[in-house]
């Protein structure tokens, strides 16, 4: 059986693999740093997206017979419910591990190829081209850039002692302090009905090797019961 592909099929066919290419490079630098949404999610978001957007662009394939003008979907309206969609899928990466929350760098990356899964499906090429390259270079030039800024590095941090074993406050500031850490802030609480005493604080570093240092300290201390380090970040 001989299929005759006519212009609207093979424009039809441009719209989505040039969506389901660009979401693939973009997902292609997340699945390099290990994000938990990767080459197939962006590409499958950016497919899904182009796709949609040809049911308004093609109304007269799927409804044949009756005229334009007795039924039309808006491209916007469905544009918008795209984006509110995928925002409900970029909600689902972001994570919280301890006080730290993560995830936000790949949200807006799903949400940004949806964008250019909509401009692929109405044929925008240029600026979808263009966003593709922005984005590529926002995730990848600009955590290069990024990395070599000179820049304070931020962790939740949080030590638990036995109650009769606590290392008093100055003399724990001035621990952090010999370590490379300042306080960004500080609270302090008694857990376990009263069996430990915890400090729980922000503290701030120039060297990440600080990080892998104090850990090191703190796991050779017999006073320290628990004690817990989330590096912030994207």
């Amino acid at each position: 059986m001989n299929i005759a592909l006519g212009h609207d099929d093979i424009q039809i066919i441009i719209h989505l693999i040039s969506a389901l290419t660009a979401g693939g490079i973009i997902g292609l630098e997340r699945s390099f740093h290990g994000r938990p949404a990767g080459f197939r999610t962006h590409a499958l978001v950016c497919l899904a997206s182009s796709l949609l957007m040809l049911v308004t662009m093609y109304q007269s394939r799927w409804i044949p017979g009756i005229a334009l003008e007795t039924i039309r979907t808006d491209p916007t309206r469905m544009a918008q419910g795209i984006m509110t969609g995928i925002g409900f899928l970029g909600a689902g990466v972001i994570f919280k591990e301890g006080l730290s929350v993560r995830g936000l760098t790949t949200a807006a990356s799903i949400w940004i190829t949806a964008a250019i899964g909509i401009l692929m499906g109405i044929g925008f090429y240029m600026p979808a081209i263009l966003a593709t390259a922005l984005t590529l270079a926002t995730l990848s030039i600009f955590r290069w850039i990024e990395a070599r800024m000179p820049a304070h590095f931020y962790a939740h941090h949080f030590v638990r002692f036995a109650r009769n074993e606590v290392m008093p406050e100055p003399q724990f500031k001035a621990f952090l302090a010999e370590h490379g850490f300042t306080l960004a802030n500080m609270s302090q609480r008694l857990t376990d009905d009263g069996l430990f005493y915890e400090y729980r604080m922000v503290i701030r570093t120039h060297n990440t090797q600080n990080l892998s240092k104090i850990a090191v300290t703190l796991r050779q201390m017999p006073s320290v019961r628990a004690f817990g380090i989330s590096p912030t970040g994207d």
